[in-house]
């Protein structure tokens, strides 16, 4: 008798399906299962709190302003009072040097009509503090002491010679470093003058200021201006 071939049932195949489907469904699960249950949620990291914007409580253009900005220990920037320096006379001009800050200011009647920066001694040849007048002017000064030592042919042989100490060969000068604008305080040498300013104390003991300001304070004040040096 012939073998014949009887279809399943629609029942049949419905079984068969749920059957092939089954595991799909239950690895499924599982993952779902595996991922809720295993990896717990990424932890949520502490809000650091950013430092405030500094706001300068003072009006813009006044000297408490300036004088209030954080970097106004490095800056080389110089305020001027126009109104003040305009009405300046040798008579009301006097000079205050901060060691501290490595900054002078020019005032007018007490009142600051400028102020810039300077470079004071360094520790080894340190600027006294105290209270002086300015004893002289010259315009166009060259130290006694301090400055290069030539030979025969000019070349420099020490360019940071003490004139007091150090030898100078046959045939060759000692040339003194100049000090455009001079403007002596002690006759032992401490004055302030055009020089080199890093924002440091770098000098050999006077004041430096920058060629950019030390004409206009130079023209303001008069052989008898007092000065005051201070530390704070």
């Amino acid at each position: 008798m012939p073998y014949t071939f009887a279809p399943p049932s629609k029942m049949s195949f419905s079984k068969i399906a749920l059957l092939l489907a089954l595991p799909v469904v239950l690895a499924s699960c599982g993952s779902k299962d595996l991922i809720s249950s295993d990896q717990p949620a990424a932890p949520t990291l502490p809000t650091v709190p950013s430092e405030p914007e500094f706001v300068n409580p003072f009006p813009e253009g006044t000297y408490d302003h300036f004088k209030a900005e954080p970097n106004y220990k490095k800056t080389y920037n110089v305020y001027r009072n126009h109104y003040l320096l305009s009405s300046m006379t040798p008579d009301s001009a006097s000079l205050v040097i901060n060691l501290g800050t490595q900054r002078a200011q020019l005032l007018h009647d007490g009142q600051v009509a400028m102020d810039y920066p300077v470079a004071t001694g360094k520790s080894s040849h340190p600027t006294p503090p105290g209270e002086y007048k300015i004893l002289e002017k010259i315009k166009d000064k060259r130290s006694n002491t301090y400055g290069r030592i030539l030979n025969a042919s000019g070349g420099v042989v020490n360019s940071d010679a003490d004139a007091r100490k150090d030898k100078i060969p046959a045939g060759g000068k000692f040339l003194g470093a100049s000090m455009p604008y001079w403007m002596r305080f002690t006759w032992t040498g401490i004055g302030h003058h055009v020089g080199n300013v890093p924002r440091y104390p770098a000098s050999h003991g006077c004041i430096r200021g920058k060629r950019s300001t030390m004409p206009e304070v130079y023209s303001k004040v008069k052989v008898g201006t007092p000065v005051s040096i201070v530390e704070y």
